[in-house]
């Protein structure tokens, strides 16, 4: 296989990965958000907590694998983008760890006060880490101050309180209205009676939040946000060279793949219909088929983000021409086509293992179970 066919395989496979993440990890998140709002006591609580405690862990594969594949595909980008995004992500990893500790820890003890901080830790665990990869987009779209030397050390020369800017913000919002989405849609499936209808209820909330904001974010980028455009490449003797071009910022750029290739288009439409389907149907109580809208939701956004992107993954403001693209920054074809190789194998093995573990725990979980599993239940 051709170095520039598994360049484009391995964009595709780590935007799977990423989408797999949203999906499985995010609905845990998602339930974790709602957790303080949508239970008002400490069984309705432990019921929500329930319908995500026996798997959670388990889908943590899929963050795990994500950051693999980066390190391992492009490591330009995520040597970069650790140093860059450095207090960001340890902002995503010390809110993980209210995670582990939260399930296992907080229905030990019958104190009111002890379960009221679990449950806030949890929130904390399940409402940081979307918002800040939203914000991490957010200034993908807008370029990041880093720039390499000769030597292609990267030097990164913003602040972490720059990133918190107003178009960055925004994109959190939608990253964090579409993982709550997900997550209240999840939790209505799950769940009964009262539970379920204040699951609902967020999940209209939350559906119409990530409508407007994900219109709002796409305008604000057409008008208000310069793109990044390849204008020339240097010819480096096949290597992987991200000082090889010359880039240049035009207005409107990110939305120049979508008149080249229309069917792109299906994209930002599948988050748009995705997000009101999930609403209707779970509105209707059809909550399986919200659950499957509301993951197709999660396509379109994302598919969306890294359509208008391409073929760029972590522009530059500093030196448009040191941006890394999917061309420039990957590793070598031995690398890239063992890895695809493992991929083939091992991927179909998590999807089939993942599909029966839910299996064996699909159906609801009501408040009498909590009270007959007092002791072993989360």
């Amino acid at each position: 296989m051709d170095y520039a066919t598994l360049k484009i395989i391995w964009w595709l496979l780590v935007g799977v990965l990423l989408v797999g993440f949203a999906i499985m990890d995010g609905h845990d998140m998602g339930v974790g958000t709602l957790l303080p709002f949508v239970g008002k006591n400490d069984v309705e609580r432990r019921v929500i907590i329930n319908t995500v405690g026996p798997h959670w862990d388990g889908n943590q594969v899929w963050f795990i694998t994500g950051g693999g594949a980066i390190f391992a595909a492009w490591p330009l980008v995520y040597a970069t983008a650790f140093s860059g995004f450095y207090w960001a992500m340890l902002a995503v990893l010390w809110a993980l760890f209210f995670r582990p500790v939260g399930f296992d820890y907080r229905s030990k003890i019958s104190d009111p006060r002890w379960r009221s901080t679990w449950d806030w830790g949890l929130f904390v665990g399940g409402a940081v880490p979307p918002l800040i990869f939203g914000v991490a987009f957010g200034n993908l779209f807008q370029g990041v101050p880093f720039y390499f030397d000769d030597n292609l050390m990267s030097y990164y020369t913003g602040s972490f309180w720059a990133l918190l800017n107003p178009f960055a913000l925004l994109c959190g919002l939608v990253s964090t209205a579409m993982i709550t989405l997900h997550g209240a849609v999840y939790l209505a499936h799950r769940t009964e009676g009262v539970i379920q209808q204040r699951a609902i209820t967020a999940a209209t909330l939350f559906g119409t939040l990530l409508i407007v904001c994900f219109a709002a974010a796409g305008v604000w980028l057409a008008v208000g946000i310069e793109g990044y455009a390849i204008s020339s490449v240097v010819e480096s003797g096949g290597q992987a060279d991200p000082l090889a071009k010359t880039v240049v910022r035009e207005a409107g750029a990110w939305l120049a793949n979508y008149s080249h290739a229309p069917l792109t288009l299906l994209l930002p439409a599948l988050g748009f219909g995705g997000a009101l389907g999930a609403i209707l149907l779970a509105r209707a109580k059809r909550t399986l088929t919200a659950f499957v809208s509301s993951a197709l939701t999660l396509v379109g956004v994302i598919g969306t983000a890294g359509a208008s992107l391409f073929p760029f993954i972590m522009p530059s403001s500093s030196h448009p021409s040191a941006s890394l693209t999917v061309w420039d920054s990957v590793s070598s074809h031995t690398t890239l086509m063992i890895m695809l190789v493992a991929t083939l194998i091992f991927m179909p093995l998590i999807i089939a293992y993942t599909s029966w573990a839910y299996k064996v725990m699909a159906g609801k979980v009501t408040e009498a179970y909590i009270r007959e599993n007092d002791r072993s239940a989360y």
